[in-house]
């Protein structure tokens, strides 16, 4: 039985699925199995499975159904005590198998160790930006009055196979499946973070999460199932639930180049928690909205692209 089980899900994925899986060759941890759930692809991923010779590599093929079905596929047919994730357009550093295993060999509370991320634009450079969080040990309060996990994204956990047996699967009706399941995991586990960037996070045109409409409809769904199962007394945050997906919908919007969309977002946010005004997190959307409305995506664009390069300059100093 492999220590780890890598779980990949792709679909017309063969633009950045072979570097993805070469991250994984290239880790210090080597006792790992790779499974490659093909989601009913119509590029050449079965050609392309079939002439790996490496034994860890399994290519699994199921008709189109959809991330989540990918992902549970994938949970199904592993053998390892722990299994991680990674999408199709994502790459970890080589140490990343490794020190998340030893956190959960040595810490049997744990059920979930994420790492931080940083963010990578489609060709692969980095952009200076990295997702940090330090929120260890027992995280379900401060997970249900967000309606979110502090889970950097789907390609940062490693999470033990026992989560799963005791948990069930992945919601394959929710379109933020991983979210819901992060929850799940963090209302019986503790959460463990590495503390250094792990995974690079490549953002593209086709990211799900630019899809605002299905992403505000499948929040919606969470917070109200998640607030059904808590006591009557806890109520009165699912404004601040809702404030804060509106601000990350916000956040969104930006990406997609809709101003005006984002001002829309930004206002209910504010509407649902006022105290969200105060927040440098919330300060810094009114900025973006009003740099983006007062020179266009373009100008917008060059502002950003000073401050990544800034944070990169930063970065390699402190380095």
């Amino acid at each position: 039985m492999p220590k780890v089980s890598v779980v990949v899900p792709a679909y017309n994925a063969m633009k950045y699925l072979p570097e993805t899986v070469e991250s994984v060759l290239q880790q210090t941890l080597t006792d790992f199995e790779v499974l490659i759930v093909n989601d009913g692809s119509s590029d050449e991923i079965v050609e392309w499975g079939s002439q790996i010779t490496d034994p860890r590599i399994k290519v699994i093929s199921q008709e189109n159904q959809g991330t989540a079905a990918a992902r549970n596929k994938g949970i199904t047919e592993s053998q390892g005590e722990y299994i991680a994730f990674l999408d199709a357009d994502d790459i970890w550093e080589p140490t990343k198998l490794e020190k998340q295993a030893n956190c959960l060999d040595n810490n049997p509370l744990v059920g979930l160790v994420d790492a931080w991320t940083a963010y990578m634009d489609e060709s692969g450079k980095l952009t200076g930006i990295v997702m940090r969080h330090t929120e260890e040990g027992d995280v379900y309060k401060k997970v249900f009055e967000s309606c979110d996990s502090s889970v950097c994204c789907g390609s940062s956990p490693m999470i033990r196979r026992s989560c799963f047996e005791t948990l069930g699967l992945f919601d394959e009706s929710s379109y933020i499946e991983d979210v819901d399941m992060w929850i799940r995991i963090a209302s019986r586990y503790h959460y463990a973070v590495i503390k250094e960037p792990l995974v690079k996070y490549r953002q593209h045109p086709n990211n799900k999460s630019k899809d605002c409409q299905s992403m505000l409809e499948g929040f919606r769904r969470l917070i109200e199932k998640t607030y059904r199962a808590l006591p009557t007394e806890v109520l009165y945050l699912r404004p601040q639930s809702y404030g804060r997906l509106y601000v990350y919908l916000a956040w969104r919007s930006i990406d997609n180049k809709d101003f005006q969309q984002a001002a829309h977002y930004r206002n209910l946010a504010i509407a649902n928690y006022p105290q969200l005004l105060l927040k440098p997190w919330v300060i810094r959307l009114s900025v973006a909205i009003a740099v983006l409305e007062l020179l266009g995506f373009e100008g917008y664009e060059k502002v950003r692209s000073f401050n990544r390069a800034l944070r990169r300059r930063l970065s390699f100093r402190a380095i």
